[in-house]
């Protein structure tokens, strides 16, 4: 069957469209994507203005049609940091569901974790042992351990890559010392969970997921995205660590010039990157390998295991 499945995320909202089946792997057959930075429509309550609801619910329109174009039968429709925290949420998906007919799942951060977990567990397999996963998303940073397909511990920070440029890095480039505020307040936040993870031993297998990640392993040298899914792409902490002062010294234009890294994403490319290099610090993490399986395909997996067992 077609599956599509519509990731309003805080920075984009996707379509994916797959061809799957029980057992099976999806298999890629459609992706249309809008930028809407929901995270950066909020004001100044934390909630979604009316601008920014008419905003996501045209294109969630936009991406129904396109669901419907490509055939789609089973649309899987969900929300992740931005709506989940607005201080009306509710009104924002009542409002989208009133002029789209979508009723949007939002899903907790943990939940975030454990489906991303599933994701990366099928991609890479039992072989791989104990697994770590860290996913910087716009919003909020996912961190999920464990052996089997559903991880031991999964927790979410709000640790988005969106999140704190917005909020702590002012300025083109920005100033040295808002640079080490946030540095600071990012160690701080990852410090408090590492004692939860390292009680369960360490991992055989350190894996990231996200745009924020693929881009950082991308300028430290990996394989293009054209070179295909399969190409074996790593981040190194010694090679994000010479990466970031020299991303701190940058204006948005000059990231936007390195090799992978977007227009759209480059002005948070070094909260991100901040994010990675503190991550792998503190979970002592040398090398970590970019899984191109995320969240998305986490809830496609899910539903494919419920039609197997219905």
């Amino acid at each position: 069957m077609r599956l599509g499945v519509l990731d309003v995320g805080s920075n984009t909202v996707h379509l994916l469209v797959v061809d799957a089946h029980p057992g099976a792997r999806p298999l890629p057959a459609h992706s249309h994507k809008a930028e809407l930075r929901l995270a950066q429509l909020l004001d100044e309550s934390g909630a979604i203005d009316n601008d920014g609801i008419h905003k996501l619910a045209a294109v969630v329109q936009d991406a129904l049609q396109a669901a419907e174009d490509k055939g789609v039968e089973d649309l899987l429709p969900f929300a992740t940091s931005a709506v989940r925290e607005a201080t009306n949420a509710d009104d924002v998906l009542a409002r989208v569901e009133q002029e789209t007919g979508v009723r949007l799942q939002v899903l907790t951060g943990p939940e975030e974790a454990r489906l991303t977990f599933l994701a990366v567990r099928r991609w890479f397999g039992w072989s791989a042992g104990k697994l770590l996963v860290l996913d910087i998303g716009g919003g909020s940073l996912e961190i999920a351990y464990g052996i089997d397909e559903e991880p031991d511990t999964a927790v979410s920070l709000p640790l988005g890559a969106g999140r704190l440029t917005a909020g702590w890095l002012p300025g083109d480039p920005p100033a040295p010392e808002a640079v080490r505020g946030l540095r600071r307040h990012v160690r701080t936040e990852i410090a408090r969970t590492v004692g939860e993870f390292s009680r369960f031993g360490a991992p055989d297998h350190v894996v990231a997921t996200s745009k924020t990640f693929k881009q950082l392993a991308r300028i430290a040298g990996a394989a293009r995205s054209a070179e295909g899914l399969y190409v074996q792409r790593e981040l190194k902490r010694e090679s994000l660590e010479a990466w970031v002062p020299r991303l701190a010294g940058m204006t948005v234009e000059q990231r936007a010039e390195l090799p992978g890294v977007s227009d759209g994403r480059a002005g948070q490319l070094l909260a991100g990157a901040l994010v990675a290099e503190a991550a792998m610090d503190l979970f002592g993490v040398e090398n970590l390998e970019i899984c191109p399986w995320a969240l998305r395909e986490g809830v496609i997996l899910r539903r494919l295991d419920h039609m197997g067992s219905d």
